[in-house]
């Protein structure tokens, strides 16, 4: 991995961290003009659209009477698991369960004088979709974007969820991905992908009824298409290429850090995943260096591994860990392991990051599956505003607002003044007249 130091690099330094530059520009004319061409005619012509696009791109031939997944299809993907995945399963469950129950709002109201009663409430949506990648040609199924983006739907209270995932080349879905979403008591599934299956999930078809919010990553084409539908369904977010920056001093294990800077890069696509090592020793820098080379030649994803960190991945000494923390705020990474003496003392100097990952054996994979915490997390420098998945994306906040006369002629006053100044008259006249009748 190459070396640069802030101390005679500064600028190359900020060119490669700044995520936002790379993969936030305005999207191609063509793939905007595509995507709304597809979810034009998927709005127009429903199922037809849905096979006719499979068909093309995906090679699959597939009929509106085969695109949702049998219960017999689930039945056999459950029954062909080892005893030893379920049980992992089980275990990321349980996890992700507790964690995001703990995130449950709850309503509230607030009696105040002169009769007025405010609060909150709040209430599950009632349709969730989730778009699962299908791997690499299906032979990648990713059994924990189904755990990810599922349960916390669930622990929101959301009864329908549904998910859109490509067939694969024999017209069906990995039982992996079958099996996850039987254990996560997933409503329907649907043999669909790309950007057809986020405008059936958001218009919704004869077979696909519509949802309430659409979750989950997916390329460019599904980036674009829920970008697209964005108004009419809630999101997520807009997801982009994976990223892991780590803060290290001196005393650290360097396989430890080569192999979770790996971890990271070996997402792709081809070039575009982000692992950046900021440190204030120049010997851990050789170290780990030398550490990632030795490792990824044992990797069998390791050319795009290898293309990912030589165009978007570093290894940066720092001035001191002030510095540090200033380029990782900067940076605003989707994952921050934080390998310093005292972490906890420092926890605070972290001001941007999707999810912080402290001490030597909490290592981001980790949190990627059983650890609970959600690993959709905002990418692209968006941690500055954003946060990861949680229940909060599946839930609906309404205000409770409750005056009586006495309150209106507390505060009714001040409601019509200001009306006044922006010309509505009829919102000052129907508090006035509130305030004017005799009870």
């Amino acid at each position: 991995m190459r070396i640069l130091n802030t101390k005679t690099e500064k600028e190359q330094v900020f060119q490669l961290l700044d995520r936002r530059a790379k993969y936030q520009k305005q999207p191609l004319m063509d793939l905007t003009s595509g995507v709304a061409q597809i979810i034009a005619a998927v709005r127009d012509r429903g199922d037809l659209a849905l096979c006719e696009y499979t068909n093309r791109f995906d090679k699959v031939n597939i009929t509106p009477e085969n695109l949702r997944v049998t219960d017999a299809e689930i039945s056999q993907a459950l029954s062909s698991m080892s005893a030893e995945l379920l049980t992992a399963v089980r275990q990321a469950k349980e996890n992700i369960v507790s964690f995001h129950r703990k995130q449950l709002p709850k309503d509230w109201l607030d009696v105040q004088p002169d009769g007025i009663i405010l609060g909150q409430r709040y209430q599950s949506v009632a349709s969730a979709g989730l778009y699962v990648p299908g791997g690499t040609a299906g032979s990648t199924p990713l059994v924990s974007s189904v755990l990810m983006n599922s349960l916390p739907a669930k622990v929101a209270g959301v009864q329908r969820i549904i998910i859109c995932t490509p067939p694969n080349s024999s017209g069906g879905v990995s039982p992996f991905i079958l099996a996850a979403a039987a254990e996560c008591e997933v409503s329907e599934i649907y043999k669909v992908g790309s950007a057809w299956a986020i405008a059936a999930m958001a218009y919704g078809t004869d077979t696909i009824s519509n949802v309430d919010v659409i979750v989950g990553p997916g390329n460019q084409y599904v980036t674009e298409a829920k970008r697209q539908v964005f108004g009419y369904v809630g999101l997520d977010m807009l997801a982009g290429p994976s990223e892991i920056l780590i803060i290290a001093d001196a005393e650290n294990n360097p396989a430890f850090i080569a192999a979770d800077l790996l971890s990271q890069a070996e997402h792709g696509p081809v070039d575009e995943a982000g692992s950046f090592l900021l440190t204030t020793s120049d010997q851990l820098a050789k170290e780990v260096s030398v550490e990632v080379d030795l490792q990824l030649g044992k990797l069998t994803r390791r050319t795009i591994t290898s293309a990912c960190l030589n165009a978007s991945g570093g290894i940066i000494v720092t001035r001191d860990l002030d510095e540090a923390f200033d380029l990782a705020n900067f940076t605003a990474p989707e994952h921050l392991e934080l390998l310093v003496k005292d972490p906890w003392s420092n926890l605070g100097k972290i001001k941007n990051a999707g999810a912080i990952f402290i001490g030597p054996y909490s290592t981001e994979p980790i949190g990627d599956y059983v650890a609970g915490t959600n690993h959709v997390l905002p990418t692209n420098g968006t941690s500055r505003f954003a946060s990861g998945l949680n229940v909060d994306h599946f839930i609906k906040k309404s205000s409770i607002i409750s005056y009586n006369q006495s309150g209106i002629r507390r505060y009714g006053p001040a409601a019509v003044a200001i009306a006044g100044v922006e010309g509505l008259d009829a919102h000052a006249n129907a508090v006035k007249l509130r305030i004017d009748t005799k009870e």
